[in-house]
């Protein structure tokens, strides 16, 4: 039942400041009051009933709460009352819970740890990482050079002291694991910061920090490239690779297109044209993130049938051991090993291709680099750039199987131009020295 009307709004505005400097009690109606036990301490409070019990609930400070705000208040309360509810017990509840969340969400940044905060970073921009090893490798180098020591620290306590103790040993010996944990230090730092689960620099960061309490890499040893095999003998090295294993196939078609090892293993049968002779691959898949077509030469076409009766053109061009995965990074490596030629690298062949290139044909520079699928670094050529030289590129890649295959690839005077790069006519020279 709604309770009878009272009178309402007895105070005024322009009234309230001179009775902060008295002491005593006014009501401006319908419960609501205004009290001054001192000139400091005046307060509203709204009066009421509930079970025959009269109450009293503060609505806050008179000194910085307004009477039109009051009167809200007030209003808020009776509504409640006309519902059944006592609003003192509901603003009691509602302060309660506001306590629990505060202490809640102080407790969770309290206890978060470094390894916490680790997984969370990992779940978080794993999906934007397009290597499948970096992506392992995230997690097995902090497994194994970091939680032993920080895991379980409140990230908000990690110092320099701590990430000094992990990288400071691994600095003189194994340089390049070093730098990329303390990187991944750092950037899971940087994510707890912006979180709110630590606060102030980070202790990890090498600009102005680490590099003045570490030598510099250079220092230490050269860095180390992908051991790359002379490109005239890449040719004597396919002859030797072919028949065998799917790894060696896959390999083969890596170095007849000059991909990436992991472009080659996650490719599957949706990116092929067999019939237009492409190979489309997907920016998702590509290290720099765009779209990248690779036009297949002959014998890279055969490669392909070959995978193509084995797999029944579904899934992964190469498979795995394990099924719906694609062939190991290790499988690659492999063969390498296998045929005693593990001093060099398949990504190193990606060299070789490039070496050949410059050194024994006329294509333009531009074309090599298209080929390898590297970026443009200067901006302003790069906003100019509206093509991706595709039919040349194909002339080049079809000069490169060439050479691979020709019994002259074996010849130190071999050299191979291209007459019409659109019909990728390869003709090829033998100088009259070598005759």
């Amino acid at each position: 039942m709604r309770r009878p009307q009272r009178t309402m709004n007895k105070l005024s505005a322009a009234k309230v400041p001179a009775l902060l400097k008295k002491k005593g009690q006014w009501g401006d109606g319908a419960g609501l009051w205004l009290i001054g036990a001192t000139p400091a301490a005046a307060s509203w409070v709204f009066r009421y009933t509930v079970a025959r019990k009269a109450k009293v609930m503060g609505l806050g400070s008179a000194h910085s709460i307004e009477l039109a705000e009051a009167r809200t208040k007030a209003a808020a309360a009776r509504e409640l009352l006309d519902a059944g509810i006592d609003p003192q017990a509901q603003q009691v509840a509602a302060e309660e819970q506001t306590e629990r969340v505060v202490k809640e969400a102080n407790e969770t940044k309290a206890t978060m740890t470094f390894r916490a905060c680790a997984e969370a970073y990992i779940k978080a921009h794993r999906p934007g990482w397009k290597n499948d090893k970096h992506a392992e490798q995230w997690p097995t180098s902090l497994e194994t050079f970091v939680y032993p020591s920080i895991g379980a620290l409140d990230v908000g306590a990690v110092e320099t002291k701590h990430i000094t103790s992990i990288i400071e040993p691994m600095w003189t010996t194994k340089v390049e694991t070093a730098n990329r944990v303390r990187g991944r230090i750092e950037a899971v730092l940087s994510w707890a910061t912006a979180r709110e689960f630590r606060q102030g620099d980070n202790p990890a960061r090498w600009r102005g920090h680490f590099e003045n309490l570490l030598p510099p890499r250079s220092k230490i040893r050269r860095v180390k490239h992908h051991a790359s095999m002379p490109y005239e003998r890449v040719g004597d090295f396919l002859r030797e690779l072919q028949g065998g294993s799917i790894g060696a196939r896959a390999l083969e078609f890596l170095i007849l297109c000059a991909s990436r090892t992991g472009e080659v293993r996650g490719a599957t049968w949706g990116e092929f044209d067999l019939t237009a002779g492409v190979w489309t691959l997907p920016g998702e898949r590509m290290k720099a993130g765009v779209m990248h077509r690779i036009p297949l030469s002959g014998r890279a076409l055969e490669i392909l049938v070959g995978q193509k009766r084995l797999t029944g053109g579904v899934g992964f061009v190469f498979p795995g051991q394990r099924s719906k995965q694609p062939l190991s990074a290790q499988a690659l490596l492999g063969v390498m090993e296998r045929m005693k030629k593990d001093e060099f690298t398949p990504h190193g062949f990606r060299t070789s291709f490039r070496t050949w290139c410059s050194e024994k044909t006329t294509f333009p520079s531009a074309v090599a680099e298209r080929a390898l699928a590297h970026t443009n670094r200067d901006k302003v050529e790069a906003a100019y750039e509206r093509t991706d030289l595709f039919k040349r590129r194909r002339a080049l890649m079809a000069t490169w199987a060439a050479y691979l295959t020709s019994p002259l690839a074996m010849g130190t005077w071999a050299k191979f131009i291209v007459e019409d790069e659109d019909d990728a006519e390869v003709v090829p020279i033998r100088p009259a020295a070598a005759a």
